[in-house]
């Protein structure tokens, strides 16, 4: 398989790949390479996306003289290990073995340090854990979209003297279950085996359910005007839109179709023209999605993750979403967590107005402004 065409990326982007990277291939897009000793800046994409997903932010990231890398994550696009199964082992796709990827990745391209690592969507966690386990080398962070959710959490303390008292059991699945009409929560969707063949093999057809999900998801829907939710609860998260909680019978590839975007709305959309979807309907007709679905999936290697319990993110630290975006609030209090409590040095929350979901190509100088604004103080 060769590299990503050049055709299809913005000129200054080329890609490449990288061998024997944590006993993988990856496949990376690059941008400000020409030049030897800039800073480095990792960009990890999210699903269902690729590297190409940063592709109108490298340029001006480069431009504002940066070295910038986004690779296909484990399981995605170009890079090995894509023609994943569900009963495939999950530990190569756990959060630790991410950031080994990771780390490996910058160490094979002649890096010690990281000025900054942003991730969006499912790589913002990725990019929280990456600068919470190793702040020698990512400098400083930028999340982006989704919240930082999960852990580090605390492990049980003073238990040796205190009875623990039994942990009260959450409902909330099984309360949604009930509500009229029944829902389910996409990311115990996403965990489930019938996930991949819904979104892979869709009747509308793969083009269309992509089209339709990154619509529903984006600015562009009209009826995406989020704002926080009071608690954890089913008549609380019955709020969010159908591509997050689900009607309980439906797949999601049936519960994005009935909003499918008109000829005269996907003519009109600059930020994500067809044959720029293209390139990801044809990447993932390959691949299916099953490489991305493993990181919804409860992880056996994640367990290792105890060890980091309690630490905190102390390296310059930021938030950046969509005023459009319901994933800025999808769980009640994350974006609370990561402002007050995870983040020791954090320096702010910014929601670009005009995105959705897809912040970095809905508005992507916007965004390029944000980011260079916050690298440039913190390096």
């Amino acid at each position: 398989m060769n590299p990503l065409s050049s055709e299809c990326l913005p000129q200054g982007v080329r890609a490449r790949f990288i061998d024997d990277v944590n006993g993988a291939t990856f496949h990376i897009l690059e941008s400000g390479y020409e030049t030897p000793e800039r800073p480095l800046l990792l960009l990890i994409h999210g699903f269902p996306e690729l590297a190409y997903s940063w592709r109108n932010v490298m340029v001006p990231l480069a431009q504002a003289g940066y070295h910038v890398i986004a690779p296909d994550v484990r399981g995605y696009g170009r890079t090995s290990g894509s023609d994943v199964q569900y009963d495939d082992d999950l530990r190569p796709f756990s959060a630790l073995n991410k950031i080994h990827d990771m780390l490996a990745l910058v160490m094979a391209l002649g890096y010690r340090s990281v000025a900054a690592v942003i991730g969006h969507d499912q790589g913002s966690p990725l990019a929280g854990w990456c600068a919470l386990t190793r702040p020698d080398v990512f400098k400083s962070v930028v999340m982006m979209s989704s919240p930082f959710r999960g852990g580090p959490e605390s492990l049980p303390f003073n238990t040796a003297n205190v009875p623990l008292s039994p942990a009260q059991p959450l409902t909330i699945n099984e309360d949604m279950a009930k509500l009229n009409p029944p829902r389910k929560y996409y990311m115990n969707y996403y965990a489930t085996e019938p996930a991949n063949e819904n979104i892979w093999h869709p009747k509308q057809g793969l083009h269309d359910f992509l089209r339709a999900y990154y619509h529903m998801k984006s600015a562009d829907w009209k009826q995406n005007n989020p704002f926080p939710l009071k608690a954890l609860i089913a008549s609380e998260w019955e709020k969010l839109p159908r591509y997050y909680v689900m009607d309980l019978d439906q797949g999601m590839a049936e519960s994005v179709e009935s909003e499918m975007p008109s000829a005269e709305e996907i003519s009109a959309c600059k930020w994500l023209p067809d044959h720029e979807l293209k390139v990801y309907s044809q990447e993932y007709a390959r691949t299916g999605f099953q490489g991305g679905l493993q990181g919804y999936r409860r992880n056996p290697g994640d367990k290792d993750l105890a060890v980091f319990a309690g630490r905190t993110i102390d390296v310059p630290a930021m938030f950046m979403g969509g005023k459009n975006d319901w994933g800025v609030y999808q769980t009640p209090g994350g974006l609370e967590r990561v402002e007050q409590r995870l983040c020791t040095k954090y320096q702010g929350t910014v929601l670009v107005e005009g995105a959705g979901h897809w912040v970095q190509q809905e508005q992507p100088e916007q965004v390029s402004r944000i980011l260079i604004d916050f690298i440039k103080k913190n390096t």
